[in-house]
């Protein structure tokens, strides 16, 4: 039976074990990252890629580098490509919310997925009656005297 309800799913953690808990909780689409704005609704989060590696020599490891891709451009990488490759992508799906652990250090990452966002039917509506005022001839008006 069809609810007409978007499902996510949780991808991770990467990382460590250390820090607290945190869950920035789940969305329609990511609008920004501190370091980075989106052209949302236009552009989302498709791929996410990093590192982890200890801190200290025997320690947990804690995130090192992240490298955010959209349905449009590449973000970073931002931090220190070193240690444990991570990486996922999602075809026909974007990020729709972050969860981890931390303290002094990004201790872990995880990602919540869904569907792509679709097209409203007025997004869709309003983009062809944009295209079609820009093409059409501008009509010249006469004045009289």
């Amino acid at each position: 039976e069809a609810t007409g309800k978007k499902k996510s799913v949780i991808v991770g953690p990467w990382g460590g074990n250390g820090g607290t808990s945190w869950d920035d909780g789940t969305f329609t689409g990511i609008r920004e990252i501190k370091l980075i704005k989106l052209q949302y609704p236009d552009e989302y989060l498709i791929s996410v890629s990093g590192y982890y590696y200890p801190v200290v020599r025997g320690g947990s490891p804690v995130i090192r580098s992240l490298t955010f891709k959209s349905n449009r451009r590449t973000f970073g990488p931002y931090g220190v490509e070193e240690g444990t490759p991570f990486t996922f992508s999602i075809d026909g799906g974007q990020v729709v919310g972050f969860k981890g652990r931390g303290d002094w250090y990004l201790d872990s990452i995880a990602f919540t997925l869904s569907n792509a966002p679709s097209k409203s039917l007025l997004q869709k509506v309003q983009k062809g009656l944009y295209r079609l005022t820009s093409i059409a001839p501008k009509s010249k008006s006469s004045k009289a005297g």
